[in-house]
């Protein structure tokens, strides 16, 4: 057996992915297949009970009903904000981080982005309750914002600005010195080095970046809990029925949403070549 490993690479290299890749078909695939076909069932309204007849009356009733379907767009509508300000951040830090900062600080300050996602995701969200509380810190100085939807941007923002950072800079790791010193001597300034030379290189490594902050931003329900005052997305729908309706088939049509989301948005980037800096 040894032998015939070592005269075809291949089925080793075959026989050592098997038990991976089988585990992930049965826990990933298998676990979203679930998902998919208990959204396609309904629940008895009298007996309370699980109907086992697959329909779309579920995913009707998000899309026609005006309060899931405004939940649905409110949480499509922060996942891009959440993207749109992690990525108008992450672009300066990692350019600095990459290209400006001396050699032996680059390690520092990556280990810096690093390190808040070691500290617990509950703690992190509780600090930023108390900052955003009344009279706290931020309501001192600023006079806001509260509670509320622009509070759950603005901690989901600081929550997976990381996720940004990091391919952005890999990106930047990638990216010539000779190219900008070129851009430099032909006579361009900064900014249109930054617009004509950096940027287009860096959409596959933004776009990356974007996968991560947009599809964690629009799963959580978490911080929403937290600092979101009133305003409810996806996930909190899907606590409540779970907890309160006990409608597990419609609790799995409104968690299939942004699974559905998801795969339509890796469709239409799959073109930029950013699943190849993931």
């Amino acid at each position: 057996m040894t032998a015939f490993f070592h005269r075809h690479p291949r089925a080793r290299l075959a026989a050592l992915l098997s038990a991976p890749l089988a585990w992930l078909v049965v826990a990933y695939l298998g676990s979203l297949a679930v998902l998919l076909t208990s959204a396609l069932w309904s629940v008895n309204t009298f007996t309370g009970q699980v109907v086992h007849t697959a329909t779309l009356d579920n995913f009707r009733t998000i899309l026609t009903e005006p309060v899931y379907r405004t939940v649905v767009l409110r949480s499509v509508a922060v996942a891009a904000a959440v993207t749109l300000i992690d990525g108008v951040l992450a672009v300066p830090m990692a350019f600095f981080m990459a290209k400006v900062a001396p050699p032996r600080y680059r390690r520092i300050l990556l280990v810096a982005v690093v390190t808040p996602l070691w500290a617990s995701y509950l703690v992190k969200a509780y600090a930023w309750r108390v900052m955003l509380a009344n009279d706290g810190p931020l309501d001192r100085i600023f006079g806001g914002p509260g509670y509320g939807l622009p509070a759950t941007v603005l901690v989901l923002s600081y929550m997976w600005l990381p996720y940004m950072i990091l391919p952005v800079y890999a990106g930047l790791e990638r990216l010539p010195g000779s190219l900008l010193e070129a851009s430099s001597d032909l006579g361009a300034r900064p900014g249109r080095t930054l617009r004509s030379v950096v940027l287009p290189m860096l959409v596959p490594s933004i776009v990356a970046g974007s996968i991560f902050t947009f599809s964690l931003s629009l799963g959580d329900y978490i911080t929403v809990q937290i600092v979101g005052g009133k305003s409810q997305l996806i996930g909190n729908l899907v606590y409540a029925n779970i907890g309160a309706a006990n409608d597990l088939p419609f609790s799995a049509a409104l968690a299939a949403i942004p699974a559905l989301v998801m795969v339509v948005y890796l469709l239409a980037v799959r073109r930029t070549g950013a699943l190849e800096n993931l």
